[in-house]
């Protein structure tokens, strides 16, 4: 299970080659949605944590959310539901500064 994401922020495991990580994170970008972007491939302690979360399995991109909920290679719908939740339970979600 995911560690408390005391951060209030949205964390996206992921890697540079994964199309599916840049569309997740070209959303957020566009929901001007804050998150924290991890580098499995940079960071050996985070691809462990995706291994840890994902029961064995190395699948990005893995975004874990501040109330502790995962999503794994979610659609750009099930994101976008998945921020709409949290709006709606009015759970922080930090807008970046245009």
């Amino acid at each position: 299970m995911a560690k408390d994401n005391k951060s209030h922020k949205i964390i996206l495991y992921g890697a540079n080659w994964c199309g599916d990580c840049h569309r997740s994170r070209q959303l957020l970008d566009d929901l001007k949605v804050e998150y924290e972007y991890i580098d499995i491939e940079k960071d050996s302690e985070a691809a462990k944590k995706v291994v840890e979360i994902n029961k064995g399995y190395q699948s990005i991109p893995t975004i874990v959310f501040p109330d502790n909920h995962v999503l794994v290679e979610p659609s750009n719908d099930e994101l976008k539901k998945e921020i709409d939740h949290l709006k709606d339970k009015n759970i922080i979600v930090v807008h970046k500064q245009m």
